[in-house]
């Protein structure tokens, strides 16, 4: 496994001052949150790897910004809207392939009396199809208000696809949901390729590696246990923290526990 920042955690600073200052910083491993439609350009893709490959950082995952309308581009009654979508997710796919990174972030639907677990399987089995032509993993993310915000929509997402799925974690997600992110690792199991972690306790869900109860140890044990290449990224909000050295030492910290494991 390997520990990293998510440049999300800077925001709103412009994403490659949010890379560099995690580079300048030792981080040497990070996900990209692409923020706007410009930031896909091939040029701003070269400038991005260039600064990953000058610090020898290696970025893990992307996120994307228009994560907030995948329910209706992807899962709606209007099936050119899916048509549409696969072709600009494809965009990111060439960014990754630009950037090195092979786990691609998907937040999925948010439900509707349209959207059975076996029309979104379906829907998202052709995303996973397309970025797979790009040697990209698409992995689901339970986010608390769409239907991934369940354990048990994730362990019937993983029996109905098998092999054709991959999940992220996101620890304060799960938290959210009212339920125990330890669900989500026994869900997802071996198909578990990326986490967003992050610490929690009587101060709050999202915060500094080491400020709150969350076995984070326990965590990263088990996950290592069912998948060993899984990515960890620290992804705090920006009132989670004081500065980029509060970033580094849970980066550091993250990094410990893995190479004690």
């Amino acid at each position: 496994m390997i520990a990293g920042v998510s440049t999300s955690c800077l925001y709103p600073r412009p994403v490659e001052d949010s890379l560099y200052d995690l580079a300048v910083n030792g981080i040497s491993a990070v996900e990209i949150f692409i923020n706007t439609h410009s930031e896909l350009k091939k040029s701003f893709a070269c400038a991005m790897a260039e600064t990953l490959k000058r610090f020898d950082v290696k970025c893990l995952a992307v996120h994307p910004f228009t994560c907030e309308i995948e329910p209706m581009m992807f899962f709606s009654d209007y099936e050119r809207r899916m048509d549409d979508m696969l072709e600009y997710y494809k965009l990111y796919f060439q960014f990754m392939n630009t950037v090195g990174a092979e786990t691609f972030v998907f937040h999925g639907g948010k439900g509707g009396p349209s959207t059975s677990r076996e029309m979104f399987c379906e829907r998202y089995s052709k995303l996973y199809r397309t970025g797979k032509e790009f040697g990209v993993t698409v992995a689901l993310e339970n986010v608390a208000r769409c239907l991934s915000g369940t354990s048990g929509f994730i362990r019937d997402v993983s029996g109905i696809l098998g092999n054709e799925c991959a999940f992220v974690i996101d620890t304060k997600q799960a938290l959210s949901a009212k339920e125990n992110p330890f669900s989500f690792l026994e869900a997802g199991g071996k198909r578990i390729v990326h986490t967003h972690i992050s610490d929690s306790g009587e101060m709050g869900d999202c915060l500094l590696i080491g400020r709150g109860r969350f076995p984070v140890k326990k965590y990263l044990t088990r996950l290592n246990e069912l998948n060993p290449e899984s990515g960890v990224i620290l992804e705090l909000y920006r009132s989670g923290f004081t500065g980029i050295s509060d970033l580094v030492k849970s980066n550091n910290v993250l990094s410990k526990m893995i190479e004690g494991l």
